[in-house]
């Protein structure tokens, strides 16, 4: 891993105000500097009693990747995450391979289980609430049957048939990078049985720390590699701003930041810049890479 995490940013699909205009120069700002990944965030039909406001204005995860992904070449795209049990799973499964092979392999599936159960009910979903942890599971293990190329049966708690032919695979085929967001321990060790990455919010060094050693035996145990290590981090050029997944102050403060980071096993974060005028988004990111990155080095 090194000193330096990869760098990505949170796709501006989300917060009042935010446009198509500043979800792509955010995006192709971050391709032009060699950043790794662009993820956007998800959620469907909040209510007023969800964390925050900003998700009252959001533009839907898949079809804005899927836009990106023809306006990009290098920089890998996914979700920070995909409320997967809201979804049917095996149309989830075509949706990820499409926009895999739309962006050629360029796909990074970040998914979670949830938690507000009332956007489950408002979409339809609500009994799935209660049993999303298995769902997603077992979802996992739907995705990569039908990613292999497999036309045989398939049989689970919540999906199976005889016989089903799906094509065109993935260019990344099974090996689609699959980044599970999760807090709890039983969320955690499940990311250590079957994902590829952890990606977490709202997450400070030390928690980052105490979670991926729990990831880490959980994979070990699976024989499984350690899954990829990413976290959501909010920017504050200002340092006004409070809470435990900052990275704020002046440049040399959030170097240091990306350093404890780092130090605490973190592969790659996703920056979010909290702008919605496309202008203003690609001149903090380009700020950050001239005043931070720059420190990194």
């Amino acid at each position: 891993m090194g000193d330096r995490v990869l760098l990505g940013i949170c796709i501006p699909n989300f917060r009042a105000g935010t446009n198509p205009e500043t979800m792509l120069a955010a995006t192709q700002t971050a391709e032009r500097l060699g950043w790794h990944s662009a993820l956007a965030t998800d959620h469907l039909l909040v209510d007023s009693a969800a964390r925050g406001q900003d998700y009252r204005h959001i533009y839907e995860a898949l079809t804005s990747v899927a836009w990106l992904a023809g306006q990009t070449t290098t920089i890998r795209l996914g979700m920070s995450v995909l409320v997967a049990p809201m979804r049917n799973a095996v149309v989830m499964a075509k949706e990820l391979a499409t926009i895999d092979a739309l962006s050629d392999g360029r796909l990074i599936a970040g998914v979670g289980i949830g938690w507000n159960q009332v956007e489950f009910e408002s979409v339809g979903e609500g009994e799935r609430f209660q049993h999303r942890g298995a769902w997603l599971e077992e979802t996992v293990a739907l995705w990569r049957h039908l990613w292999s190329g497999a036309s045989g049966p398939y049989r689970g708690r919540f999906d199976g048939w005889d016989e089903g032919f799906f094509s065109p695979l993935p260019p990344q085929g099974e090996e689609l990078p699959i980044w599970i967001g999760a807090t709890a321990d039983p969320a955690l060790r499940r990311t250590g049985r079957i994902a590829d990455g952890y990606h977490s919010t709202r997450t400070d060094p030390d928690t980052m720390r105490q979670r991926l050693a729990v990831i880490g035996a959980a994979a070990e145990a699976a024989g499984r590699p350690m899954p990829v290590a990413s976290t959501r981090l909010t920017v504050d050029f200002m340092g006004s701003r409070q809470g435990p997944a900052l990275v704020a102050g002046t440049p040399e403060q959030m170097a240091a930041r990306l350093r404890a980071y780092s130090e605490a096993g973190t592969d790659h974060v996703a920056l979010d810049f909290g702008e919605t005028d496309p202008d203003a988004a690609a001149k903090a990111i380009e700020r950050f890479d001239e005043e931070v990155v720059a420190g990194l080095a």
